[in-house]
């Protein structure tokens, strides 16, 4: 989301809270099977949420994300992002946007948030919409955009990438530049609530999830946007491996007198690495369960009877995350293991619940499993 200053190790740099399970709209990959269309009644309430949201602020100093369902349901929201603001944590919403007319853009505005994430899940009316399984959702969304847009809000998209829209992905880009978003985010689909459902025909298979990164990659170089992948560790081996063939190429040039002009290089100081659950972020659900991501559903505690600094300081689950010598398969052996770590949640449900088993949708095969098989030829 926003930029944030801090930089120590397992450093609490965003949280992610499911304020509510109600949304308005049912759409075919949510992370959860039990979304009602109204409030639920064991969401936090707003005396819980407020004291949540202090004693998150007296350890860290995170990135709060005020995520759903749907955010906007709550009657409460933008008490809690006032107060979250007020406490020094910077606030961002991710929502469907079908719900920001321009009382609720002002609204928004108005509590502080600094920026607000908007799902779309297609280029058109027809891919989005039955994806979100609402017709006139696309609409509603990009109305929200731009009212937010008029009052000077950070715009940020979010798009889950799957089959039903892998092949617009070039229009979507030029979508989100044309519409003057700040970013765009992409998912990677990952099988968890409705997404278990959908996984064996929307999954992309490993060498297309593959082609798609490195395509994003290319996108970065043109600098008119941030783009950021989301549940797709393997884009920072890919980063990498990029970068280093492209000094290589132009070093190649520069011995043969034929300077290739200034290029585009990653600060690679800069980056962070691939799956940061439990080492960076964390999930805290509608009912104040702590997990390390909102995919991987391996409790650390409850903010209801736990404080979050005691869950993030202690728990087993993130401990365990943040030692990349856990990693097993060919993830433990693999030589970009500590930037990238694999999707911890795809692996969870391919190894019946074994989050440090090897990621099963990356094609790289580590150089010291490759050396490791010619020894046993």
């Amino acid at each position: 989301m926003v930029a944030n200053n801090h930089s120590l190790a397992n450093d609490l740099r965003l949280v992610f809270w499911e304020t509510t399970a109600g949304c308005n709209l049912e759409c075919v990959h949510c992370r959860r099977i039990d979304v009602s269309k109204q409030l639920m009644k064991d969401d936090l309430s707003t005396e819980e949420s407020l004291r949540f949201v202090d004693r998150l602020a007296e350890f860290a100093k995170p990135i709060l994300v005020l995520s759903g369902g749907e955010p906007l349901f709550r009657p409460d929201i933008f008490t809690i992002a006032k107060h979250a603001g007020e406490r020094g944590l910077t606030v961002a919403l991710a929502t469907n946007g079908t719900l920001i007319t321009e009382a609720i853009a002002s609204k928004i505005v108005e509590a502080g948030i600094r920026r607000v994430a908007i799902s779309i899940d297609g280029a058109d009316e027809i891919t989005h919409d039955a994806f979100r399984r609402q017709p006139g959702s696309l609409a509603a969304a990009l109305n929200g955009f731009r009212h937010l847009k008029k009052l000077g809000m950070s715009l940020q998209i979010n798009c889950t990438v799957t089959k039903h829209n892998v092949n617009q992905v070039d229009l979507l880009y030029d979508k989100v530049v044309a519409l003057g978003a700040d970013a765009l985010h992409l998912f990677m689909l990952v099988p968890v609530g409705c997404g278990v459902q959908i996984a064996e025909a929307n999954m992309l298979p490993a060498a297309e999830y593959e082609r798609v990164l490195n395509w994003m990659y290319d996108k970065s170089k043109l600098k008119q946007l941030h783009l950021k992948a989301t549940c797709a560790p393997h884009y920072f081996r890919i980063m990498r491996q990029r970068a280093a063939s492209e000094h290589i190429r132009i070093e190649a040039s520069h011995s043969h007198g034929k300077p290739e002009g200034p290029g585009h290089h990653h600060n690679m100081s800069a980056m962070t690495k691939g799956c940061l659950a439990g080492s960076a972020i964390c999930f805290v659900s509608h009912t104040g369960e702590v997990f390390p991501c909102g995919y991987l559903p391996v409790s650390a505690g409850n903010v209801k009877k736990q404080s979050l600094r005691e869950i993030w300081e202690s728990a087993e689950v993130f401990q365990r995350l943040r030692n990349p010598d856990e990693l097993e398969g060919k993830c433990g052996c693999c030589e970009f293991k500590k930037v990238c770590m694999g999707c911890r949640a795809r692996a969870f449900y391919e190894a019946n619940g074994d989050y440090m088993a090897e990621e099963p949708y990356c094609i790289y095969e580590p150089k010291r499993q490759q050396a490791k098989e010619l020894e046993m030829l």
